[in-house]
C-alpha cells in the first residue's frame, strides 16, 4: 500500500502544482455528479410525491389560485433538479483550461532550466516537460470522462421536469 501512495505522490509532484488544483476540481466534479444521481434516484421521487400531495390537498380550487400553486410546486422541483448542473458543466469546461495552465507553467520551468543550465541538462528539462504534459492530459481525460455523465444528467432533468409538469397538470 505504501508503494502505491509513493507512486501516486510522485505522479502528482511530477505534474506540478496545477495538478493538485486539477485533483481538487476533479473531486468536486465527481462529488457533484454523484450527488445529482443520488437526488434523481432517491430524493426526487419523494419530493414529487410530496408536491403532488400538496397539489391535491389545496383548499382553494379557483383557476387563478390553482394556476399559481401549480407553478410554485413545479418551480420548487425545477430548482432542486437543476441545482449544480451548471457547476458540473463549468467544471468540465474548466478542467482542460487548468491543464493548459499546467502546460504553460511546465514550459516556463523548461525555459528556466535552459536559461540557467543551457540545453545540456536533459533530466532537469524532463521535469519541466512532464509538468507541462501531465496536467494537460489529466484535465482532458477527466473532462472527457465526465461529459457523458453530465449529458445524462441534463437529459434526465429535461425528462423529469416534463414528467413533473404532466403529473401535476393532469390532476386538476
Amino acid at each position: 500500500m505504501n508503494n502505491i501512495q509513493t507512486q501516486l505522490l510522485d505522479f502528482m509532484e511530477s505534474g506540478g502544482p496545477v495538478l493538485w488544483v486539477i485533483l481538487g476540481a476533479t473531486c468536486l466534479l465527481w462529488y457533484l455528479i454523484f450527488e445529482r444521481y443520488w437526488f434523481f434516484l432517491r430524493e426526487y421521487p419523494v419530493q414529487l410525491k410530496a408536491n403532488l400531495d400538496r397539489w391535491q390537498g389545496r383548499k382553494h380550487k379557483s383557476a387563478w389560485y390553482s394556476d399559481r400553486v401549480q407553478k410554485m410546486l413545479i418551480s420548487e422541483i425545477d430548482c432542486q433538479m437543476v441545482k449544480n448542473l451548471k457547476v458540473i458543466t463549468g467544471l468540465i469546461a474548466l478542467l482542460p483550461m487548468l491543464g493548459l495552465l499546467g502546460t504553460v507553467t511546465g514550459m516556463i520551468q523548461v525555459f528556466d532550466v535552459m536559461a540557467f543550465m543551457g540545453s545540456g541538462n536533459p533530466r532537469a528539462m524532463a521535469n519541466g516537460v512532464s509538468a507541462a504534459t501531465i496536467p494537460t492530459m489529466a484535465g482532458m481525460v477527466i473532462a472527457l470522462t465526465a461529459i457523458p455523465f453530465a449529458t445524462e444528467l441534463e437529459r434526465r432533468y429535461r425528462r423529469e421536469i416534463h414528467r413533473t409538469r404532466e403529473v401535476i397538470s393532469s390532476d386538476q
